[in-house]
């Protein structure tokens, strides 16, 4: 007797999906709470912490309904078999087409194709949801329709034009792997995360933001300064127009050996008060380079297996939030303690982050550690060695 394979995967899934949903409704229920944590209180505005809270419950909420409907779907598409049906069916098109039916690269993309087609309309309307009614409602959203749409067709595009290649690369390296085929599609992936990561913030990003370098002046000069000390490469120093699509804030830095570049949301500039929380807030940063957090998270990203992705993405959410201290650690060792103190608040609040939140689901769930935990770590005193 065949062992019964889907109904096992099924059978997982929805295991997870109970224990995840309970661990929602833990956080839902600390999201209820209506008073902030001690650790908060005085430093966060009632009127902040009431607008944070009536935007984490939307989501939330929202965050119920969509995966009930995305765990029902794919359920019934491993149960009912449905992708065999529609890798039958992705055959007969290629067929209709006029094409070899039986050239297995052309069967696999016409198969892809349909699934990513899919995909595009049965999250559609999740997505417009949460774009133009939650965060439209909760002052986020800046995009229009229009801007939305043509973010969506250039992502159609892109996929049309980068998954050809790479599916058909993928597919000859497992006809001819042989006895090595693990060894060769590693090697693959990592190559073409190098080109990724290179290709994106140059050719990629720019379809979608407008980079631009930031002007000379008393910010430009503290963080090249900043970069200097660290002997941080720092070639370029931009910031991208974020608020075109949201008001949520962010910075980022890429690029490998010598040519480092440097990029700020524009809103993160609107929403710093001084010049001085955002060159703490690039200190942190410049932790993660120092510290060499960067290249763990890359080579991290290339051992994913993914039926452990569950407890990969655990174990990488564990190491992640200990870099971040680590980070804040070293910011808070170049002297910006209370200007990153003072950040941390401030896009907590701007960004209507939660205040309250569930130990076990931010335990599992968040990158970062909760803002309480933060502020804690930067109040305690320095550790001094015998």
């Amino acid at each position: 007797m065949a062992f019964p394979y889907m109904e096992a995967v099924v059978g997982f899934m929805i295991l997870m999906y109970l224990f995840e949903t309970y661990l929602d409704l833990r956080q839902h229920s600390a999201l209820k709470l209506p008073t902030l944590p001690k650790t908060l209180e005085g430093v966060i505005s009632q009127e902040k912490f009431e607008k944070s809270r009536a935007y984490s419950l939307d989501k939330s909420h929202f965050h119920f309904v969509h995966e009930f409907v995305t765990i029902l779907m794919d359920s019934a598409i491993l149960f009912f078999g449905i992708l065999p049906w529609f890798w039958k069916k992705s055959g007969d098109f290629v067929v209709l087409a006029g094409l070899n039916p039986e050239n297995e690269i052309l069967h696999t993309l016409a198969f892809l194709a349909g699934v990513m087609f899919w995909s595009q309309i049965t999250d559609l309307p999740f997505s417009l949801y949460s774009t133009f009614v939650i965060e439209a409602h909760h002052g986020f959203n800046k995009q229009t329709i229009w801007l939305y749409f043509r973010d969506l067709i250039k992502g159609i595009c892109l996929a049309v034009i980068l998954g050809p290649p790479i599916v058909s690369a993928i597919i000859y390296i497992v006809r001819k792997g042989g006895p090595y085929l693990a060894i060769y599609l590693w090697a693959f992936m990592f190559i073409l995360s190098i080109v990724m990561m290179t290709l994106y913030p140059i050719v990629i990003a720019p379809l979608f933001n407008k980079f631009t370098p930031l002007p000379e002046g008393g910010l430009r000069e503290k963080i090249e300064k900043l970069a200097a000390s660290l002997k941080f490469p720092l070639k370029k120093l931009f910031f991208v127009d974020g608020s075109t699509r949201s008001s949520h804030s962010n910075a980022y830095m890429y690029g490998f050996f010598k040519n480092k570049r440097i990029v700020l949301y524009d809103t993160l500039i609107q929403q710093c008060k001084n010049d001085e929380e955002i060159v703490a807030v690039i200190a942190h940063e410049l932790g993660h380079w120092k510290l060499n957090h960067t290249m763990y998270s890359f080579i991290a990203v290339q051992h994913t297996v993914v039926p452990l992705q569950h407890l990969v993405s655990f174990g990488l959410n564990l190491v992640s939030r200990s870099f971040e201290f680590q980070a804040d650690a070293f910011a808070k060792k170049l002297g910006y303690t209370s200007s990153l103190r003072a950040a941390l608040v401030k896009l907590q609040e701007e960004n209507l982050s939660a205040m309250n939140t569930d130990p076990w689901y931010s335990a599992y769930h968040y990158s970062h550690p909760p803002l309480v935990e933060r502020l804690a770590a930067l109040d305690e005193p320095d550790k001094k060695s015998d």
